[in-house]
């Protein structure tokens, strides 16, 4: 037991408290992410593969080089490597349920002329929240309609894994109704591939949520899920109005269950659809 301790207090003082107040700094520069104070153990599992990777000794090490030359992809990887991937399909399944059922039905009459939808999956991770998405409108059987799902992220080797749409054992369990695997899956080897059919509906790009917006949409339906936790105030407000620019009239906004619009923004109504709650712009 006293071995256990001391290993982890090693860990935990392995680096400087300057090079911790550098990494914070450097972090929320690269990507807006807050890292907060002794969040010691995150920094140890998100970076440490990076220091072996690169033949470093310590974080420190690490540290030395950013604030030096550090190569470019260097770089990507630590911020990369900072971003959070959980996430699995159909993640909160009450709020998959009022987008099929009420917000759905809605946005397909009022597009009835144009016959064109368009979605914006902000935070997309492995893709399964995107692909989550284009099941449920392939299966509402809109032939003749123009079906436009983008994910983005600031992790350019996991939107990699999203546009390949390979899923292991594990992930496809993680979600994923039986009905939508038989569907939309193919068995290759131990993994399951996501069929054509439903990966032409979806595109990736990596995106810098922090970057002007104005490149993008005009999207009937923004989800950016359990992202805006990790940055501080001003930053969520100034991606929140950075969204409501890339909406159409009355279009819907998913945030994640510990999210809102609340001190944020005063453009967004909220809307709920049962226990699903999103929010409109005007």
């Amino acid at each position: 037991m006293q071995t256990v301790l001391a290993e982890k207090q090693s860990i935990q003082s392995s680096i400087t408290a300057e090079n911790y107040a550098f990494l914070q700094r450097y972090i929320y520069q690269e990507s807006g992410i807050v890292i907060d104070a002794g969040k010691n153990y995150l920094l140890e599992s998100r970076l440490l593969p990076i220091v072996k990777q690169e033949n470093l000794s310590t974080l420190n090490d690490l540290c030395n080089l950013l604030r030096a030359t550090a190569p470019l992809p260097l770089k990507s990887k630590v911020v990369e490597s900072m971003t959070t991937n959980e996430t699995l399909f159909f993640r909160d399944i009450a709020l998959f349920d009022g987008f099929q059922k009420n917000v759905l039905p809605e946005l397909i009459n009022a597009r009835r002329d144009t016959k064109k939808i368009s979605i914006w999956s902000a935070a997309a991770s492995s893709g399964q929240e995107a692909y989550s998405i284009a099941m449920i409108l392939k299966d509402m059987g809109l032939e003749g309609w123009r079906i436009q799902i983008l994910g983005t992220d600031l992790n350019q080797q996991i939107l990699d894994r999203a546009a390949a749409g390979r899923y292991l054992q594990i992930e496809v369990n993680r979600g994923l109704p039986a009905k939508y695997l038989v569907k939309h899956f193919t068995r290759v080897g131990l993994d399951w591939q996501i069929n054509d059919s439903l990966r032409s509906m979806v595109s990736f790009q990596k995106f810098d949520l922090r970057s002007s917006m104005r490149s993008l949409g005009p999207f009937d339906i923004v989800f950016c899920r359990n992202v805006l936790i990790y940055f501080d105030v001003e930053t969520k407000k100034k991606i929140l109005s950075e969204i409501q620019k890339t909406m159409n009239s009355r279009g819907l906004l998913a945030l994640g269950a510990a999210e809102t619009t609340i001190n944020l923004s005063t453009t967004y109504s909220r809307v709920a659809y049962g226990p699903a709650t999103f929010y409109q712009v005007p």
